[in-house]
């Protein structure tokens, strides 16, 4: 399946900004995270849809990709190291997968805030809570579109989204999946503007 084909969805997911959902998929189905208006990442976390004691790794999908900064055809991993999801097609090609989701305490430690502020953590939590995943089975998220730059001394720092309007990622789910993503909160990761993201779901896997 390419951008450029008819094929319609057999579901659709609008995620306002600062918001989250959560869907289940099938082995083989197509999710398909879309970027509407442009520079907007979205935090990407799943857990096998029979056993949530397995959920997506950060650290064994680059481990076994051994690469930080994954693209098309390389597969994310499960803490039990098996194959969760595999990125069929990625304009972008930037993503990544070492923050943790944003939440209250990293608002309060990273940009001084005082009160209440929505997140990514708090976001994922109420989304994926009926199908019973709470706050700590949490993983560190792919974080779809977040533009990582690591210098040579290894500081990193973020930058604004390389995605622009219509850009998206595809990727094939390798197992069947609970799925949470959200719509980032935090400033600098989106170019300081929360955009909505959309996700599409596709019947078939990808053939090259």
């Amino acid at each position: 399946m390419t951008a450029k084909e008819t094929i319609a969805p057999i579901s659709q997911y609008h995620i306002p900004p600062q918001t989250g959902v959560a869907f289940t998929v099938q082995k083989g189905q197509i999710i398909r995270v879309i970027d509407v208006d442009g520079e907007q990442v979205a935090d990407l976390v799943c857990f096998a849809r029979h056993n949530t004691q397995e959920y997506l790794s950060s650290g064994r999908s680059i481990d076994y990709n051994e690469k930080l900064f994954l693209s098309v055809g390389d597969i994310l991993y499960s803490n039990r190291s098996n194959p969760m999801l595999s990125i069929t097609q990625d304009p972008v090609g930037k993503h990544d997968f070492l923050f943790a989701p944003c939440s209250r305490e990293m608002f309060r430690l990273t940009y001084g805030s005082t009160g209440p502020h929505p997140n990514c953590l708090d976001n994922l939590t109420d989304a994926l809570g009926t199908h019973g995943i709470r706050a700590f089975q949490i993983p560190t998220a792919f974080n779809i579109f977040m533009n990582l730059v690591i210098t040579a001394a290894g500081r990193v720092t973020v930058q604004p989204p390389l995605s622009k309007a219509g850009d998206y990622i595809d990727l094939s789910s390798e197992m069947d999946l609970i799925v949470g993503v959200s719509a980032c909160s935090a400033g600098k990761c989106n170019n300081y503007r929360c955009t909505p993201i959309r996700v599409e779901i596709y019947p078939i896997k990808e053939q090259n």
